[in-house]
């Protein structure tokens, strides 16, 4: 499994789904990723029946000794978008890495692909394997692989309902005035951060406030993918931003350009962010809070949700 967003959820929805035909052993979500394919393969007892793998990559060459350590019969890529791009310097040199799952496949393996993402349709003529085409959601990605491994419907379904669901990441969670606060401040990048913004916008009912941490490792694209953020949320009617971080300026310039009905501020570190963010706070407010995680917005929620 590697792609630029969704992997650890899509991970746990698949060793749900596989949990119901024998021994699984998946990689926990939030183990930092040089370690995580030699220390789930040691977790392996000799009646492992599946094994599934969260190759997430973040240097030139690291997939290259994940598939030494590890030969997949099945390749799971949910999407491609410019993150990490400190190291690898761009979206195309993401592909290049995190391809390397696919491409390194034989006839007898399968590569499941996200339809939707039209660099892994360019990237199709590329692979042996045999291709399993999904469209861009997680519980597709991981239903794909339950089908390909004999697992029911009624099984899919079932995983589908009852996985490990990964801590700060799409959270809902409630604030003591009665405020509801979607907690994804796990990670973040600009394309994915999109994502989170379009979805916050269909669940908040009142009145909207967003805390954004700076996106790191994005090397280049720092100031676009910002920007790129920044345009997304100054459409999206929310009445409070805050940005936190460096980084964040870029965001919070380009709000300030295209929507000046918004009240912005800019923090440099998370522990800023509670005494504005506190008063603000009624029964009728949504917060999203989302950010890198060395960010640690995590920090907030808690301090939030934990009263």
């Amino acid at each position: 499994m590697t792609g630029s967003a969704g992997k650890s959820t899509t991970v746990q929805m698949i060793a749900s789904i596989l949990r119901q035909k024998g021994k699984t052993v998946a990689t926990p979500p939030s183990i930092d990723p040089i370690f995580n394919v030699p220390n789930t393969i040691l977790k392996c007892p000799p009646w492992t029946k599946f094994l599934i793998l969260e190759m997430s990559v973040e240097y030139p060459g690291e997939m290259d000794f994940y598939l030494w350590l590890a030969k997949p019969d099945i390749g799971v890529i949910t999407n491609i978008f410019p993150t990490h791009t400190e190291f690898l310097k761009d979206e195309e040199g993401v592909l290049k890495e995190k391809s390397k799952l696919t491409i390194s496949l034989d006839e007898s393996s399968f590569a499941v692909l996200n339809q939707d993402d039209k660099r892994l349709r360019n990237l199709a003529r590329k692979i042996r394997a045999r291709i399993i085409w999904f469209k861009a959601d997680n519980a597709a990605a991981a239903s794909s692989v339950g089908k390909l491994l004999g697992v029911s419907g009624d099984g899919i379904s079932y995983g589908l309902k009852n996985y490990n669901r990964p801590k700060h990441r799409l959270e809902i969670k409630k604030h003591k005035s009665g405020a509801v606060i979607l907690d994804d401040s796990y990670n973040s990048n600009p394309e994915a951060a999109i994502l989170t913004v379009n979805y916050f916008n269909q669940l908040a009912k009142g009145e909207k406030i967003a805390v954004l941490g700076e996106m790191l490792e994005l090397g280049g694209y720092e100031e676009e993918g910002h920007r790129k953020l920044g345009e997304v949320v100054a459409k999206s009617n929310f009445a409070v931003v805050i940005g936190v971080g460096e980084a964040s300026k870029y965001l919070i310039d380009e709000i300030n350009k295209n929507n000046q009905a918004i009240k912005t501020y800019l923090v440099s570190a998370e522990d800023e962010v509670f005494p504005i963010l506190e008063p603000l706070i009624s029964k009728k407010t949504y917060i999203l809070i989302k950010g890198s995680r060395s960010i640690g917005l995590d920090k907030l929620v808690s301090r939030l949700s934990g009263y």
